[in-house]
């Protein structure tokens, strides 16, 4: 893995945005403009690296649904500050029942620098990753242009495609896919990634439509959720996360329609409320209680840092968040904080991000049902990788 520059093309701007990527700049909090595409420089893997990286992917996705499995099992969801007894059965329903309840994507956050040891788990975005679009089709096309005949770890667009079309069988008949995000997305993240996978589902040969959460409206006669024209919601991609959904208004209804198990009457969402159990950073504690040790895993606890306060240091990270929302770094030595019992935190091992001259790398490793399926990079000039982050293409020499 090595980070190189390379002088953007000439109207990068424009270009990224015809393939998809609407917002290429992000607005700084000193109010400038600066690149969220960054395509002044790149990394380059040789294609053992990316196989080893690729196997590692789908050995921790495995090792994740185990935990899951676990999770249910030994009934630990309050470890996640998942309580209230309805959401409970909910979520065990949904698990047992997950074969009949599509799930399509997700992505693993990887520390690796290719060279001090093998790649690190820092967390598992299962239920709302963005950073897709980017990933999936314009470092494709850049790679293209910059370096025809090479290759990249990207096969995201054609499996997500694929696997629209395993799950038109499992998506119930009547109305179309729908796909929704809350129009409270400032920066556009939310629906160009909506918009892009609703593609995706068309190129898969599903009937689809739009609208906002907020647009979504509940028939008290029927029972039912209805979109902005009152047709029924049989199915729905929600680009909205469950802790979300299970709290607000409609909370309710939802679990009414979850405790139905789903069936006939009922919405479909995608992705499943199983995927609770995956995209909570209490997953990170019992991951590491079930593997201890495990290469590819940090040292990370639930009741505190334990010796990672006096050894390595260690990274407070709430259960629940959202690009690095919340997140604190403590090294080794320093004074204990009081645990936050409102917002209870995950403790991992602190393993800074490996530095390529001032920029702070983050590798974004995607699956797309169960496989390995790309890999999108984010720089950022801090230690938390937030907001403000940098994407940068890559390809494999």
């Amino acid at each position: 893995m090595r980070r190189r520059t390379i002088e953007p093309r000439p109207g990068w701007q424009q270009t990224v945005e015809e393939q998809g990527l609407i917002y290429p700049l992000t607005r700084h909090p000193d109010d400038t403009l600066r690149p969220y595409w960054d395509e002044s420089a790149y990394y380059v893997f040789s294609l053992p690296e990316v196989e080893s990286l690729e196997e590692v992917v789908e050995e921790l996705h495995g090792m994740c649904l185990a935990a899951a499995d676990h999770i249910v099992t030994a009934n630990r969801f309050a470890d996640l500050g998942i309580t209230d007894p309805r959401i409970v059965a909910a979520v065990a329903e949904a698990w047992h029942r997950r074969t009949e309840l599509p799930s399509v994507y997700g992505r693993f956050d990887l520390r690796y620098d290719g060279v001090t040891g093998p790649a690190k788990l820092l967390e598992y975005n299962a239920d709302t990753p963005t950073s897709l679009v980017e990933a999936a089709s314009p470092q494709w096309f850049w790679m293209e242009d910059r370096f025809p005949g090479a290759d990249q770890w990207n096969s995201l667009h054609e499996r997500l495609v694929a696997a629209w079309q395993k799950q038109a069988a499992l998506l119930p008949p009547g109305s179309p896919l729908h796909f929704a995000h809350s129009a409270a997305d400032e920066l556009g993240e939310d629906l160009m990634t909506v918009a892009y996978l609703k593609e995706t589902a068309e190129q898969a040969g599903l009937d689809t439509d739009w609208l906002a959460m907020e647009e979504i409206g509940w028939d008290p006669l029927s029972g039912r959720f209805v979109d902005n024209q009152l047709r029924f919601m049989r199915a729905c991609f929600k680009l909205y996360p469950w802790e979300w959904l299970t709290t607000d208004q409609f909370s309710g209804h939802v679990l009414d329609t979850l405790d139905n198990g789903g069936g006939t009457g009922t919405t479909l969402w995608i992705e499943p409320a199983w995927k609770m159990l995956l995209s909570n950073k209490a997953l990170l504690a019992i991951l590491w209680e079930l593997y201890p040790d495990h290469p590819n895993l940090l040292p990370s606890y639930l009741d505190g840092p334990r010796e990672l306060a006096h050894t390595t240091g260690y990274v407070a990270k709430p259960l629940l968040g959202r690009e690095g929302a919340g997140v604190t770094i403590h090294e080794p030595g320093t004074a204990l904080a009081p645990p936050d019992v409102e917002d209870p935190c995950c403790y991992q091992e602190l393993a800074p991000l490996p530095d390529f001259d001032g920029n702070r790398v983050v590798l974004g490793a995607w699956v797309v049902q169960d496989e390995s399926a790309g890999l999108g990079i984010r720089e950022s000039s801090g230690p938390v990788t937030d907001g403000y982050a940098r994407f940068l293409p890559h390809v494999i020499l």
